[in-house]
């Protein structure tokens, strides 16, 4: 009899906490989200991150406070994102390089964007313009390997840093050519295009939102850009594709994750959300007329985004010999 019982109170309870779970998912939000953004206020990321918590907000119908906490290459963020609590109260924005680089370029990361992290939705994807000094004698892709490949390693390309997007992009486009140039890291990405604009460094690759004032201003030369398609914002410039290398196809991405483990229901309820969002009018527009591509979907879409650009950036990195600073 007392075996029973004990079964019994044991059912109960069981019942009694599936029960609650299940209230606090159908119920959720019900009180404000904590938004984490891996990188300093003011950047490309705290402001898409803005923008899209505000909107989230009104639809969600509560609160959802950015949190900025960058440092490490977004790995510091990232890394919180990772070990907060499952429940659909932290979320973040993930990254290009911390969700796909960086497990392959630092031998010591603390999380794992696959097993750490459930992806919610895609926010958007956005090429890169290889850009040259005005001055510069190089106007096409095959200008720039011819010369490479008559004098290898005289060549030079700046970056905002090791590992990031900019790099990336010239040691993609090193592989894919077979030529040789010397990467020149700066602390932040306007200081290479500045020193690149006074005439000290041949090229970079740079984010369109960057590169445009400067481009529209005739400060900068652009030569080709990383999408499969031609921007609409640079109409007479080619893809790489276009010019022979197929495989510089580059997009710096980013889009909303939460710790692994949070309820389907609860990242279903979040891909919803956003991908109202993202039908926002005024946001679209905004994400355009910076030569981005629009993001939403599902968060298997994103998953497997993330899956084929962690493959594909850990080979050039490995064949880079890329090391971190």
């Amino acid at each position: 009899m007392r075996l029973i019982q004990n079964f019994s109170v044991c059912l109960i309870s069981l019942i009694t906490l599936f029960s609650a779970a299940a209230f606090a998912q159908n119920n959720y939000p019900s009180k404000p989200i904590n938004f984490i953004v891996p990188y300093g206020a003011g950047g490309g990321a705290d402001s898409r991150s803005r923008q899209i918590a505000q909107k989230m907000s009104v639809i969600l119908k509560q609160p959802i406070i950015v949190d900025n906490k960058p440092g490490a290459g977004g790995n510091i963020g990232t890394e919180f994102i990772s070990r907060a609590a499952p429940d659909g109260y932290t979320i973040g924005m993930g990254n290009f390089a911390p969700m796909a680089v960086n497990k392959t370029l630092f031998g010591n990361l603390r999380y794992d964007p696959e097993a750490d992290l459930t992806p919610i939705i895609l926010i958007e994807k956005g090429p890169l313009v290889l850009v040259v000094n005005p001055s510069s004698p190089y106007k096409t892709v095959q200008e720039i390997v011819a010369a490479a490949k008559a004098k290898p390693g005289t060549l030079t390309f700046s970056s905002g840093g090791i590992g990031g997007s900019h790099q990336l992009s010239g040691e993609l486009f090193k592989q894919s050519a077979s030529i040789d140039m010397i990467h020149v890291p700066y602390k932040s990405g306007s200081a290479g295009l500045t020193d690149l604009m006074a005439g000290n460094v041949t090229m970079m690759f740079d984010q369109m939102y960057s590169a445009m004032p400067s481009i529209k201003a005739d400060k900068l030369r652009p030569i080709a850009i990383t999408s499969k398609k031609r921007s609409p914002l640079l109409p007479n410039i080619p893809t790489f594709a276009e010019a022979g290398y197929p495989k510089v196809e580059v997009l710096n991405w980013q889009g909303l994750i939460a710790p692994k483990g949070t309820p389907k229901a609860i990242i279903d309820k979040l891909n919803a959300a956003a991908n109202e969002a993202l039908k926002d009018p005024q946001l679209r527009e905004l994400m355009l007329s910076q030569g981005n591509e629009i993001g939403g979907g599902s968060p298997a879409e994103f998953a497997g985004l993330i899956k084929a650009e962690s493959a594909k950036w850990s080979a050039v990195v490995k064949t880079a010999n890329i090391k971190p600073e």
